[in-house]
């Protein structure tokens, strides 16, 4: 363990990874309210409301665990090379240091 090195995190996740879970939640949930619509008209309407909530409870967990496998498959760690990344911040970048429009 003579040479250290850094790792920069970089996170490739972006919202059409996660588009089709969140749809498919929605789905679920237009479901149980329909579920619980056909149950409102029954003689108890406390069934609906209990149905609504058993498939909330029931779906949360596995959305969230779909959000969160996800996340971690895009999240990359990547190794840095420290003599170039010092090389590469000591040369002088065009156009820093400089304001915009004033004359040198």
């Amino acid at each position: 363990m003579d040479n250290p090195k850094k790792y920069r995190m970089v996170c490739t996740l972006t919202f059409g990874d996660i588009y089709s879970q969140i749809i498919v939640w929605l789905i679920v949930l237009f479901i149980s309210l329909a579920a619980a619509l056909g149950l409102m008209g029954a003689s108890r309407p406390i069934y609906a409301l209990a149905t609504v909530g058993l498939i909330l409870v029931l779906s949360l967990p596995f959305l969230l665990f779909a959000f969160v496998t996800t996340l971690l498959n895009h999240i990359e760690f990547n190794a840095i090379d420290v003599a170039a990344e010092a090389a590469a911040s000591l040369k002088p970048q065009p156009g820093v240091g400089n304001m915009a429009g004033q004359a040198t």
